[in-house]
């Protein structure tokens, strides 16, 4: 019951999104902060593959009104095919508007509207670039790595001098001292955080 109400605010939240991609406006994003993109390795394939899904759920409607399928078939056929649509564009606004973020006092990484771990400043010990490709799951946790990969990539690893309580899509939590992530353009997020991090000897 607990994640079926976890899913239905993904729902409204990605319902929320659309409205912010429309109108470029992007969540949680404060004057001052940087704003660290990470939609742009999945948003064209992603769109293309909802585009297609949209072109098979025209011809499914016109194949069933050709067999004279009753409506009682055909209509929720249809909504469930609109439905995840909207769901997936509603996923792909959520990355684009909502972004890593970094603060004077956290860094904030995010995955659309299913993850969101803010990390005081204070405890970053260490930052720096990697390239992973081979990434499995959206957010994994294996022992006390936390792993938020998008297009199975990541390429920002953060070192934490103590564990922060990161909390899973569907609610489950986890104690992790590192973090891998991706971002779209990694270097300024590093150099953003690395004064903290590693202050000059």
């Amino acid at each position: 019951m607990k994640a079926l109400r976890r899913i239905m605010r993904f729902d409204a939240k990605g319902l929320a999104s659309l409205v912010l991609w429309v109108t470029r406006r992007r969540d949680g994003v404060p004057p001052g902060a940087l704003a660290a993109s990470y939609s742009r390795a999945q948003s064209a394939t992603m769109i293309l593959l909802l585009v297609v899904m949209g072109g098979e759920a025209v011809v499914v409607e016109v194949v069933l009104r050709a067999f004279d399928v009753p409506a009682a078939i055909r209509v929720p056929i249809l909504a469930l095919d609109l439905y995840g649509l909207l769901f997936g564009f509603g996923v792909v606004a959520a990355c684009v508007t909502r972004p890593h973020v970094v603060t004077d006092r956290e860094l904030r990484i995010r995955y659309g509207v299913f993850f969101d771990l803010r990390i005081p400043r204070e405890l970053v010990a260490s930052v720096r670039t990697v390239r992973g490709y081979n990434e499995s799951g959206l957010v994994t946790v294996d022992g006390e790595r936390l792993t938020v990969a998008v297009a199975s990539q990541v390429n920002v690893v953060v070192e934490l001098s103590e564990p922060v309580t990161a909390v899973r899509p569907l609610g489950a939590e986890a104690a992790v001292t590192t973090v891998r992530f991706f971002a779209d353009e990694p270097g300024p997020l590093v150099a953003q955080l690395r004064p903290a991090a590693e202050p000059a000897s």
